[in-house]
């Protein structure tokens, strides 16, 4: 019984293939840079509002370790009028930041600031050692900023 065996010869099949190939890609691409606006609708579970309502109303869940900048710290009988002429002073000169006045024994500190980075916290060191040349960072348990707006699923007018 003789043997058959096919020869399938393909002659120009590689390149049709790259040919089309590029086509689609660049199909694709010219679309993709076509679309300027469009609509996003999220659709999520409420048990994912629900958790940002517990880490909202929980303030243990809300503390970052970040980093303050100390402008004060001094013992004695005057610290305290001191540490709060300190405050004053800075809440005139920067009044976006939060003040933190705190007793360590013996010293009462005044820190000022939440940064969530050493590198926040540096960009603004420059300009409170204008005024506080004692000024310096300190790694702490912050009140981070928000990151977001406080409304959660608005619906739109």
């Amino acid at each position: 019984m003789p043997v058959v065996t096919h020869k399938i010869v393909l002659t120009h099949s590689i390149p049709a293939i790259k040919a089309t190939g590029l086509l689609l890609l660049l199909f694709f691409t010219v679309a993709g840079f076509g679309q300027t606006q469009g609509k996003i609708q999220v659709i999520q579970s409420p048990l994912v509002d629900s958790l940002i309502e517990i880490t909202r109303n929980n303030p243990s869940l809300t503390k970052n370790e970040g980093f303050r900048i100390q402008i004060f710290m001094e013992s004695g009988n005057q610290a305290v009028s001191n540490a709060q002429a300190a405050i004053a002073q800075f809440q005139s000169q920067f009044p976006e930041f939060q003040t933190y006045l705190s007793f360590g024994q013996p010293y009462y500190r005044v820190r000022v600031g939440n940064f969530r980075t050493r590198l926040e916290a540096e960009n603004q060191l420059r300009n409170i050692l204008l005024s506080f040349s004692k000024a310096f960072i300190i790694k702490e348990i912050i009140d981070p900023p928000a990151l977001f707006s406080t409304t959660i699923n608005t619906p739109e007018p």
